[in-house]
C-alpha cells in the first residue's frame, strides 16, 4: 500500500527528508487525480473517494475484468453476485467490526413519527446534523464481497472442496484524494473452501498466474507478503502476524513512481479456519474447513493502467491492448 512518510523517532521532530516524500506523494497523487479528471476519465462527485465513472472508464474496466475471468476459466468455480449490502447478522459472524471498525460503515433509516419528523426538519433547517434521527437499519454496507458465501455454502463441502467466483461492491470508510484509495469499489474474488491443503494450494497457485495477467497488461508488478490494516494495538500484532506466517500477498505496481512505495492492486489471502470456524463449516472428514482467495481490485486495476498508459486508450501500447482484448 502507499505510504505517507514516516516522523523522526530519535529527535522528537518530524525529518526533513520524510516531509519531502511525503509533500512529493501528495503532489504525485494530486496530478494523476487532476489528469484523470481533466482527461474525463473519472467525475468528482465532491467527497474524497467517490468518482462517477465515464464510458472511457468503464471501457477499460470492462475489459480488465473480461481478462481476469478468462484467466480462472479453469477453476470451474460456482458464480454468484451479491448486494452491496449484508445483514447485521451475517456481518457480525465475520468478525470484521473486531479487526476494521475504523472501515466499517452502517445503513440507518428514519422510523420516527410526525413530532420526530418535525424534529429533524427543525435541526436540517438550522444546519444541524439530522442524520441522528435515523435509526440502525440491521444492514451493513458490504466492506469484502466474499462475505456472504460463507454463510450459504452450508455445514459441509466435499473434500475436493468448492470454488466460487464473486464479483460485487466493496465499501471502506477511508477517504481520501488519493484516486487509487476510493471509498466505493469493486472486487472480484475467486474463492475456494476446503482443506487446509486445497486451500493453500488455491492461493499460491494464483500467485504466478495474476502475476502473469498483470504484467501483459504493459504494468511493472512485484509480490510482496503484506497485512491488512487491523486497528489499535492488537492489530498490530495480527499484522505482524499476518505477515511472519505469509498468508497475504499483495500485487504491487509503482504507480507513483520509483520514489515511493508501490501501490497493492490485487492481493491472494489464505485464511485458515477463520471463517470455517466462524461459519461452522467443516470438510468431509469432519475438520474445520480452510479458506483462501484471490482478489481483483478493479477500479485500482483501471487506474493504474490510465497511469502507466495514458488517458488515450487508442495509443496505448498494441502488446498491452491485445492483452485487454481492447
Amino acid at each position: 500500500m502507499t505510504t505517507t512518510g514516516t516522523t523522526s523517532t530519535t529527535t522528537g521532530t518530524t525529518s526533513t527528508t520524510s516531509t519531502s516524500t511525503s509533500t512529493d506523494l501528495d503532489a504525485a497523487r494530486a496530478a494523476l487525480r487532476a489528469r484523470l479528471l481533466a482527461g474525463g476519465v473519472l467525475l468528482d462527485l465532491g467527497t474524497p473517494g467517490l468518482y462517477g465513472r465515464t464510458g472511457v472508464f468503464e471501457r477499460v474496466y470492462t475489459a480488465v475484468d473480461a481478462a481476469a475471468v478468462r484467466s480462472q476459466a479453469g477453476l470451474g468455480a460456482e458464480v454468484l453476485r451479491f448486494p452491496p449490502v449484508e445483514p447485521l447478522a451475517a456481518f457480525e459472524r465475520t468478525d470484521y467490526i473486531a479487526s476494521f471498525p475504523d472501515l466499517a460503515a452502517s445503513i440507518s433509516g428514519f422510523t420516527g413519527d410526525d413530532r420526530t419528523h418535525r424534529a429533524l426538519l427543525a435541526a436540517r433547517e438550522r444546519g444541524e446534523r439530522w442524520e441522528t434521527f435515523l435509526e440502525p437499519a440491521d444492514l451493513m454496507l458490504t466492506p469484502a464481497v466474499c462475505h456472504p458465501v460463507y454463510g450459504l455454502v452450508g455445514d459441509t463441502v466435499p473434500q475436493q472442496g468448492r470454488f466460487f467466483d464473486i464479483l460485487g461492491d466493496s465499501f471502506r470508510r477511508e477517504p481520501s484524494l488519493d484516486p487509487m484509495r476510493l471509498q466505493a469499489f469493486h472486487m472480484h474474488e475467486f474463492v475456494h473452501i476446503g482443506t487446509p491443503a486445497s486451500a493453500a494450494a488455491h492461493r499460491d497457485g494464483s500467485i504466478p498466474v495474476v502475476r502473469a495477467l498483470l504484467e501483459s497488461f504493459g504494468l511493472e508488478i512485484d509480490v510482496v507478503p503484506a497485512n491488512d490494516p487491523f486497528f489499535g494495538r492488537v492489530g498490530q500484532m495480527l499484522a505482524r502476524n499476518q505477515v511472519e506466517q505469509a498468508l497475504k500477498f499483495e500485487f504491487v505496481t509503482p504507480v507513483y513512481g520509483p520514489d515511493h512505495d508501490a501501490t497493492a492492486i490485487s492481493s491472494a489471502n489464505l485464511h485458515e479456519d477463520h471463517f470455517g470456524a466462524s461459519f461452522g463449516i467443516r470438510t468431509a472428514d469432519g475438520e474445520v474447513a480452510h479458506s483462501a482467495c484471490f482478489a481483483f481490485g478493479l477500479e485500482r486495476i483501471t487506474i493504474a493502467l490510465f497511469a502507466a498508459h495514458g488517458t488515450d486508450v487508442d495509443a496505448w501500447p498494441a502488446s498491452a491492448r491485445a492483452a485487454l482484448a481492447l
